[in-house]
């Protein structure tokens, strides 16, 4: 075709062809996208560092953080009061459990069809208002096969006989029921249009396997990458030391239900290494926190055997590589076995615990033969693991290190700086990099790893347990893990972790400001991170002095204080809903007891923002251009209609 459109743009006006063949296709989207483009934006909400809580994200998730509340007391107001309105609210947030509980009464009263009936109007009501700010294209799609005759004749609500008929029929089937759930279902979908989460998904809480489950559902879940996430994502391309530190959590917390449940690793290799070789150790250093089915003392010295393995897998590997500057953090051979003392940053401490018996002071880094063989069976066990590679695919594909949606720029932990604010540089790939350059190196570093894991590990996966816990990793943001200290030595002043200065300087509206320009945003930047909990009893609060950063790690585990926050960019504002403990299922159902946040608006609009004001609306106001001109290209003859084509080709 004779064009003055370059080659590359020519290209890209073919493979669009493919996708809207004729003229009238082409303005059929275009005309559909442009109509998007002045609906309000869609509702983001924003999480961090679940840490393995599944209970309480599946709450947040089902009562979108809060909003449902408060949107069913707008729409629905005096007309829904008291006792209805606590069992409209359950029915929202856990349909199936609140409907096993109420379906007896509700059948044996004689009011079934009635109650069906007047659940889903209500829920419809909340369902129209929501729809609003959707395509109607991206509504329908939502909408579920099996009640979708059903659902578009609720959402218009012109035909109540019609309506009752159906439901009639579908209560034959006893399918009544699914319908409400489905609608609950629905309202979640539209409650929220995209979830994104800043990482730490597992570890300390009870099952990550069943958070990964959770976001694996939402219709639009995005991921930034945390350091625990490292963690599993290294021991799934069977990486050592990840490996090994993942199973150490899960022992100390008492979570090894996620591991065997949830993932199928089997911890019979372990026990046999505890019977083997620590069957008297009291590993009092090592009891594990909370209850569980497995006695505590076999649980402490699993814990055990596993620390002394993680430290060795770790001190070869930070000797591979010396461009990290930690051999210092190497303590196994700096340990006198005889006189029960280590030596570090020059210093001697007498050691808790002194029984090592898989140390050999002529080669303390090495596995002993029974440590050998446990690992290697967990190795396999890791590598093997369908769910969990199935969990790591699904964190790398929607996931990385970092992301921005108009001037708010997330991130799990920090932009590594130095006491001035300027970004500190780590030499990746042969190329000292820092700031965004860091991030974007680091992240093409995973990928690597994951997409090479069939040909087998190399530094690549090493770097993924840097990310863990390296000094200048942005994930972690610490001067060291001080793991080994904790557990062998009293003084305190050892167990320190120094929090790199990126997390002082965020009070400091300027240094924000710089950060943000590292990644191409304006002054008028909002960055949030988690990976920090925000020690609410110290003083501390989420909204940094300076006003443009914000924590929003209030603590989501259990372990750390049962709290946590949403943050939620609405067309009017940046809202930051702040969570209570949560009493968990029953008692949301029984009582009418829910987290109820408390909302504090960090940034308000003067006029409600707009999806072209948005990241999407910009991209889609690209394609509409794109349409306009593939319409041109089929005006001026340089590309030809498929279906005219068709109908020109003669008949044989």
């Amino acid at each position: 075709m004779k064009s003055s459109l370059s080659e590359e743009r020519q290209a890209h006006l073919r493979a669009l062809s493919n996708i809207y063949p004729t003229t009238e296709s082409a303005i059929a989207e275009a005309a559909a996208l442009a109509a998007t483009l002045d609906l309000p934006r869609g509702l983001v909400h924003v999480i961090s560092d679940i840490h393995g809580e599944d209970a309480k994200l599946r709450h947040v998730i089902n009562n979108a953080s809060g909003a449902l509340r408060r949107l069913t007391d707008q729409i629905l107001g005096d007309r829904l009061v008291g006792e209805e309105r606590r069992q409209f609210l359950a029915v929202l947030y856990y349909p199936r459990e609140a409907i096993n509980r109420m379906s007896h009464e509700i059948v044996a009263s004689g009011q079934r069809h009635q109650w069906i009936y007047t659940t889903l109007s209500r829920q419809f009501e909340i369902i129209r208002h929501l729809r609003k700010t959707h395509r109607r294209e991206h509504f329908e799609s939502l909408l579920p096969p099996a009640y979708r005759e059903l659902f578009i004749e609720l959402g218009t609500a012109e035909r109540p006989d019609y309506i009752r008929a159906m439901l009639l029929t579908l209560a034959q089937h006893d399918r009544d029921w699914g319908a409400v759930r489905a609608a609950a279902r629905l309202i979640r979908n539209l409650s929220c249009e995209e979830l994104l989460v800043l990482g730490d998904v597992g570890d300390r809480g009870p099952r990550m396997d069943r958070v990964v489950d959770i976001l694996m559902r939402q219709p639009k879940c995005n991921f930034i990458w945390g350091n625990h996430d490292m963690l599993w994502i290294g021991a799934n391309l069977g990486h050592e030391a990840s490996m090994l530190t993942c199973l150490r959590f899960s022992a100390r917390y008492r979570r090894l239900s996620q591991l065997e449940e949830g993932y199928g690793v089997m911890m019979a290799p372990l026990e046999r290494l505890v019977r083997q070789v620590y069957a008297d150790d009291p590993a009092e250093r090592f009891m594990p926190k909370g209850d569980g089915f497995r006695e505590s003392l076999m649980v402490a010295r699993m814990q055990k055997a596993i620390a002394i393995m993680q430290f060795k897998a770790e001190g070869r590997m930070i000797q591979n590589h010396p461009e990290w500057n930690l051999d210092h953090r190497r303590l196994l051979h700096r340990i006198d076995l005889a006189r029960r003392v280590v030596t570090i940053d020059g210093v001697e401490h007498p050691m808790l615990d002194g029984n090592l018996p898989t140390i050999d002071p002529k080669n303390p880094y090495a596995y002993s033969p029974e440590e050998q063989a446990c690992v290697e069976r967990l190795r396999e066990s890791f590598v093997r693991s369908m769910k969990l590679r199935q969990h790591v695919e699904w964190m790398v594909n929607h996931g990385g290190m970092w992301t921005s949606r108009e001037e708010v720029l997330f991130f799990h932990a920090c932009v590594p700086v130095d006491e001035s604010g300027t970004p500190r540089s780590l030499r990746v790939d042969g190329k000292e990099v820092a700031g965004r350059e860091l991030m974007d190196s680091l992240e093409s570093v995973v990928r690597r790893a994951v997409r090479k894991r069939w040909v087998g590990l190399d530094s690549d996966a090493d770097w993924i347990w840097y990310l863990w816990g390296g000094p200048l990793s942005p994930l972690f943001g610490k001067d060291k893990l001080a793991t080994f200290e904790t557990y062998f030595v009293a003084d305190k002043a050892t167990h320190k972790e120094h929090k790199n200065p990126y997390f002082d300087l965020m009070n400091d509206a300027g240094f924000i400001r710089r950060i943000g320009a590292l990644f191409g945003l304006s002054d008028d930047v909002l960055i949030v991170n988690g990976h920090v909990p925000v020690k609410i009893e110290k003083g501390e609060h989420p909204v940094k002095k300076g006003g443009n950063a914000v924590t929003i790690d209030g603590a989501f585990s259990e372990a750390y204080g049962d709290r946590g926050y949403t943050l939620i960019l609405r067309p009017e504002c940046i809202e930051l809903a702040e969570h209570a403990p949560f009493g968990g299922v029953e008692q949301v159902i029984s009582t009418g007891a829910d987290i109820v946040p408390t909302f504090q608006t960090i940034r308000a609009y003067a006029q409600p923002r707009l999806t072209r004001t948005t990241d999407a609306g910009r991209r889609t106001q690209r394609l509409v251009s794109d349409l306009d001109a593939l319409v041109r290209a089929y005006h001026e003859g340089l590309l030809v209609e498929r279906e005219a084509e068709r109908r020109a080709r003669p008949l044989r």
